[in-house]
């Protein structure tokens, strides 16, 4: 399409010399209207392809936003933890939203800038003026009619792009959910649903921003053809006045020259190059993520694990992160199938950590841990994580309805299954007295909801999972003592007949474990039953009474 632009613009300048040749020296009837026609013609042949191939290039930049984006969030999703804390959420958006757009102005403007603009030439108005200004008014008499296009079509661009921003906003909550709910995705194992969710969303964004690209696309060559037809009035004027001697060879040619030059398409090249260095600069930014690889990886050839017993142990697990804190020493302790270990000790001493190793968000540095007596590291992480549900401190809800939320550990539950998770989490009573039950929406990250609402979902969720592994990290720590109390209930419920691990804050929540593991600088430091450590007068004992006297 491009060529043919250029091919007809060439034919535009050609037409000069027939023009000059037949209409004014020979002075031909036929020509003075077959010349003209012919610019018409050739105008409407050029608007036609620079329309199409204003709209090809656009869609290809666009494109390339929209799959850029896909690959983005898709790497977001499968990448390590430890990577994903190291980066700011902001960075995130920006590389997501901002740098993939700067990608599609990069090639579509530095393209067509320089195999179409780059071979425009420069417009000269002012000598249409100064040669012939009574010419220059009949050529200008498109310029009414060309911003009542232009104004037409800038109310539905506005119209359109007040559309494409809103599915921005969108997509943008749907990203900050997505990315601060990661841990939540990949312990359910949902990566690939959370794909296809915000793959609607950016194909619909896709779909608004074409609508608004066709339509200013759609300007330029409209605006370029009532220029044309303004230029073959011109001619036909200048024909005329030509015939009865009323203007001269020289100041018709000069002018013909000038006007042509001014109707043709300028595009700005001066900030072409500006374009190009953004583009660059973001392709950087963002082939920089796409090319950080996991390394938190299923090994060749490893098989899913069928989990049975659900016995956790842990064989001299060394861990450091990322700036060289070691934050497990060798640390070694079992979770008999069935039974609830607790795991307590001052912060930062290695507990969440250990607690995050089991999902495989992280790798230990040496050392192994076992399920069913098969190191975890030798079998599929899906199927790792398939045996586990979790309750965290933080109460990770989407902005869903609540029977969405909670069949997030487990799509495609039966409404049934739904409702005796949440009565089996206490959460029933209080989702139907809500207006719309079951349906209700909770808000950005819950916030329609309370605190003890929120965790109680998040429970219903674990109930749904019926995994035989439980991770329960500080599950009650953010709430008050009542809440704490009623959901302590619930929980006890969740972990009977399960293997639970629990980080808790509060010592009281723990007294009844089956084994309590003091975790301090990386090491196991005590282990026991609650009456044992306290008998011992250790750490754990230090700790316990510190509590009780607060």
């Amino acid at each position: 399409m491009m060529a043919i632009v250029a091919g007809m613009t060439a034919a535009l300048a050609y037409l000069l010399s027939p023009a000059i040749d037949d209409i004014f020296v020979k002075r031909d009837p036929t020509a003075l209207w077959m010349i003209p026609l012919a610019v018409v013609v050739a105008s409407l042949i050029k608007s036609g392809a620079d329309y199409v191939q204003s709209v090809q290039m656009s869609y290809v930049g666009q494109r390339i936003v929209a799959d850029t984006q896909l690959k983005l969030f898709d790497r977001f999703m499968r990448a390590d933890l430890a990577w994903i804390h190291d980066i700011h959420s902001g960075r995130l958006i920006s590389a997501f939203l901002y740098d993939a757009s700067l990608l599609s102005d990069s090639v579509s403007k530095t393209v067509v800038g320089l195999l179409r603009d780059g071979a425009s030439v420069i417009l000269l108005t002012g000598v249409m003026y100064f040669q012939n200004w009574q010419l220059a008014l009949v050529a200008s008499i498109g310029f009414p009619v060309a911003m009542l296009v232009m104004r037409r079509a800038g109310r539905k661009t506005r119209k359109v792009s007040t559309k494409a921003q809103a599915e921005t906003g969108t997509l943008a909550s749907l990203l900050t959910e997505r990315f601060d709910g990661t841990r939540l995705v990949k312990a359910y194992g949902r990566e690939a649903d959370e794909l296809r969710t915000v793959t609607g969303s950016v194909e619909r964004r896709l779909k608004h921003l074409m609508k608004a690209v066709r339509t200013k696309s759609a300007t330029v060559p409209l605006n370029d053809l009532i220029g044309s037809v303004a230029i073959a009035g011109a001619i036909l004027y200048a024909g005329v006045a030509m015939q009865t001697s009323e203007m001269s060879f020289g100041a018709f040619t000069s002018f013909i020259a000038a006007m042509i030059m001014a109707y043709q398409p300028l595009r700005s090249l001066s900030n072409l190059h500006v374009s190009l260095q953004e583009g660059l600069a973001a392709a950087d930014r963002v082939f920089a993520m796409l090319d950080v690889e996991p390394k938190v990886v299923d090994a060749p050839g490893a098989l899913p694990i069928k989990v049975t017993r659900g016995d956790i142990t842990f064989e001299d697990v060394r861990f450091s992160y990322s700036d060289g804190t070691a934050a497990l020493k060798g640390v070694t302790f079992d979770v008999p199938a069935g039974k609830t270990v607790a795991l307590v000790g001052p912060s930062g001493g290695g507990k969440s950590t250990t607690i995050n190793l089991i999902p495989r968000f992280y790798d230990p540095a040496g050392g192994r841990i076992l399920v069913d007596g098969i190191d975890i590291k030798a079998v599929t992480i899906d199927s790792v994580r398939r045996a586990m549900a979790l309750v965290a401190q933080e109460a990770t809800l989407f902005d869903d309805t609540i029977a969405s939320n909670i069949a997030y550990g487990r799509p495609g539950a039966a409404r049934e299954e739904i409702e005796a998770a949440a009565r089996a989490a206490a959460a029933f009573d209080f989702i139907v007295n809500l207006p719309l039950g079951f349906e209700t929406v909770v808000g950005e990250s819950g916030v329609k909801l309370s605190g003890g609402q929120r965790q109680r979902i998040c429970i219903a969720r674990a109930f749904l999972r019926d995994a035989p592994i439980l991770l329960l990290d500080e599950a009650t720590s953010a709430l008050d003592t009542e809440s704490e109390r009623q959901i302590q209930a619930t929980l006890r419920g969740l972990m009977k007949g399960r293997t639970t691990l629990v980080i808790a804050h509060r010592l009281s929540t723990i007294v009844d474990a089956d084994c309590i593991h003091v975790v301090e600088a990386g090491r196991i430091a005590e282990s026991g039953s609650h009456d044992e450590l306290i008998a011992k007068g250790g750490l754990y004992a230090r700790l316990y009474a510190q509590a009780e006297a607060e």
